[in-house]
C-alpha cells in the first residue's frame, strides 16, 4: 500500500517532465494548499508565504527531472518550499536575539468542548507568530511540518544537538507567550 502511495502521482510527475502544462497544473491543485500553509508557518506573513509557494511551485517545475522518485513527490516539493523560506528569510534578516527564559508547563484542564479547543489552537497560533524567528522556524519543522530533528539540522545547516536545544528553548518560550496572554486576559476581565 505505501509502495503505490509513493507513486499516486507519477504519471503526473512525468507529464511535469514533458513540459505538459495540464498536468503542472494538476500537480498545483494537489499541493498548493498545503505548501502555503507550509510557507505561512515559517514565514509569518501572507503575501510573502504566497510569492514563496508559486516561485517553490515554478522552481519544481524547473527542476523536476531532479525528482529522482526515491520519495513522495509531495515531500520533495515540500523540501523545495521549505528552503526557500528558509532563503526568504535569511535575506529579510537583521539581527534575532534569543530569549532563554523559561516556565512551567501548565497543567491541562480535565474536558474541553470544540470550542474551547478552537479558542485553545487560536490561542497557540497566536503566540507561534509572536515568536522569535528562529524559535518558529524550528517549531513549524518540528511540530507542524513533521520533520525530526535530524532532518531538521540538515535543512538549517545546524547540529543536531544544536536543533534540540533551539526546540526546547522554542517550546519554553511559546509556554511563556502563552501564560503571559492568558494572565494579561484575565487582567483586563477583572
Amino acid at each position: 500500500m505505501e509502495h503505490n502511495l509513493k507513486y499516486i502521482h507519477q504519471d503526473l510527475v512525468e507529464g511535469c517532465k514533458k513540459g505538459d502544462r495540464n498536468a503542472q497544473f494538476k500537480i498545483y491543485k494537489l499541493y498548493y494548499k498545503a505548501m502555503f500553509n507550509t510557507s505561512l508557518r515559517i514565514l509569518n506573513d501572507r503575501a510573502e508565504a504566497e510569492d514563496n509557494m508559486q516561485e517553490s511551485f515554478l522552481d519544481a517545475f524547473r527542476k523536476i527531472e531532479y525528482y529522482s522518485g526515491d520519495g513522495s513527490f509531495g515531500s520533495w516539493l515540500k523540501r523545495i518550499v521549505v528552503n526557500n523560506a528558509l532563503d526568504t528569510l535569511r535575506k529579510r534578516r537583521d539581527q534575532i536575539s534569543l530569549d532563554d527564559a523559561g516556565i512551567d508547563i501548565p497543567e491541562e484542564e480535565e474536558q474541553t468542548s470544540e470550542e474551547e479547543i478552537q479558542l485553545q489552537i487560536q490561542e497557540i497560533k497566536s503566540a507561534i507568530a509572536q515568536l522569535p524567528e528562529e524559535y518558529r522556524i524550528i517549531l513549524s519543522l518540528y511540530l507542524l511540518e513533521g520533520y525530526d530533528h535530524e532532518e531538521i539540522s540538515e535543512i538549517l545547516k545546524i547540529s543536531y544537538n544544536n536543533s534540540r536545544t533551539r526546540f526546547s528553548r522554542a517550546r519554553q518560550r511559546l509556554l511563556q507567550i502563552i501564560s503571559k496572554n492568558r494572565l494579561t486576559k484575565e487582567i483586563n476581565y477583572n
